[in-house]
């Protein structure tokens, strides 16, 4: 495998815990902060915009919004609307960017040098509902509504998601309860338990079936509150008898070239840490019938995030030790992968949309997946265009193969045609 480096896109003055990206107005947020420790760490979501200068796709910070005490530890993204988990609350937030008419644009918070902040400037934090300018562009965010999801001792919201159009939005945090709420009023309109003890991830599927994971090691199929089955990884995969296996994550992905085809993703990683690890394990669902398609090992870190690429075609993993790799989503085989890109846990990635400016900010790339980390740096990993032959080229290679054939067994062999 190549040695690969990821590029530093910006580093934040707090360590990062979510992100999402805007296809629409080519917008990265990234969110996190320090919490209500009086550390001096301060808490918010950055608004940065993506560009490609001189052929290299940067990131500079358009907008800073100070949460004040709370820090985001994961993010939802639906048109111009952000759901924020924030302690046992999920606050939404509405940005909105216009394009400045008649008078030059300003510059947001302190200067930047190049395509990441210069060390030792602090951004400007601005109070929600100001406005903030880049280069002939404004963006303002608000506060929308904001409600308490999790009622455990210890609360903590730890996952949030959308369903496809955008009218509701489920949550699930360490009480092992999902709530599901409408958009953008908040009013709940499901809560059941589905989990004993912490719920880690949730993804919400096109057909409403919401898939639920879980620190008591179950995966969840759900129609409404109503259980439809529950996932079993090893019926097709390796068996361990002595290591027990929890889910981390699941995401579902279109099918590449199948329309309404549907395919789940979920991670399975090591219940504890031993001092030969265990691999973690990718495994690939039909997403009608929850059957599982095929199992391959990740390696032995252990993952800490998933995502997928809007198409369904490539997954991105995270780990903990602040490795970043891509797969390819139908065979599950590693096309990308760099060690330590971070060197703390990875908390979140994102594939660069292929819609809206996707195209244009990718460039000649044939992916692109951003990664944040507690050390408070976004990165970019590019995956170049793989190479191919064309089909020309294979036909007039296997002609002259053909002709070369013939020749050598002409001489070898005098009349053999």
């Amino acid at each position: 495998m190549d040695r690969r480096r990821a590029l530093e896109l910006y580093r934040a003055p707090f360590p990062l815990y979510a992100l999402r990206i805007d296809p629409g107005a080519g917008l990265l947020i990234a969110a996190g902060g320090g919490g209500a420790a009086k550390t001096g760490i301060k808490n918010g979501v950055h608004f940065l915009q993506l560009e490609r200068i001189n052929g290299r796709l940067s990131a500079s910070l358009l907008h800073s919004h100070d949460t004040e005490t709370r820090a985001t530890m994961n993010l939802a993204l639906a048109g111009d609307i952000l759901a924020a988990g924030q302690d046992a609350h999920c606050q939404l937030l509405r940005f909105q960017t216009h394009q400045q008419k008649g008078k030059k644009a300003e510059k947001a918070g302190s200067k930047e040098q190049g395509p990441r902040q210069r060390k030792g400037a602090a951004p400007e934090e601005k109070k929600s509902g100001a406005e903030n300018k880049h280069e002939g562009i404004e963006l303002k965010v608000e506060n929308l509504q904001a409600v308490r999801t999790d009622f455990s001792p210890d609360p903590l919201q730890k996952v949030v998601c959308f369903n496809h159009d955008n009218t509701l939005l489920a949550t699930g945090g360490t009480d092992g309860h999902i709530r599901v709420w409408k958009v953008p009023s908040l009013e709940k309109v499901l809560e059941f338990k589905a989990h004993e003890g912490e719920i880690e991830d949730l993804a919400l599927g096109p057909d409403g079936k919401l898939v639920t994971v879980g620190w008591d090691f179950k995966a969840s199929v759900w129609q409404k509150d109503q259980l439809v089955t529950q996932l079993h990884w090893q019926e097709n995969g390796p068996t361990f008898s002595e290591t027990p296996y929890r889910y981390q994550a699941c995401r579902f992905g279109q099918v590449p070239d199948q329309p309404g085809g549907l395919r789940l993703f979920t991670v399975q990683i090591p219940h504890k840490r031993l001092r030969q690890p265990p691999p973690c394990y990718l495994t690939a669902w039909e997403g009608s019938t929850y059957l599982p398609l095929r199992t391959r090992s990740c390696g032995h870190e252990v993952i800490s995030c998933l995502s997928v690429s809007e198409s369904g075609t490539f997954l991105g993993l995270g780990t903990v030790t602040g490795s970043v790799a891509i797969y390819i989503a139908f065979s599950l085989q590693r096309l990308y992968y760099v060690r330590e890109a971070h060197g703390i846990v990875v908390t979140d990635v994102a594939f660069l949309p292929e819609k809206g400016r996707g195209p244009e900010l990718l460039g000649s790339h044939e992916t692109a997946l951003f990664s944040v980390a507690v050390d408070s740096r976004c990165q970019l990993h590019l995956l170049p265009s793989r190479r191919s032959v064309p089909v020309w080229l294979l036909l007039l290679l296997c002609a002259g193969l053909i002709v070369v054939t013939i020749l050598l067994l002409q001489s070898a062999f005098p009349g053999f045609l």
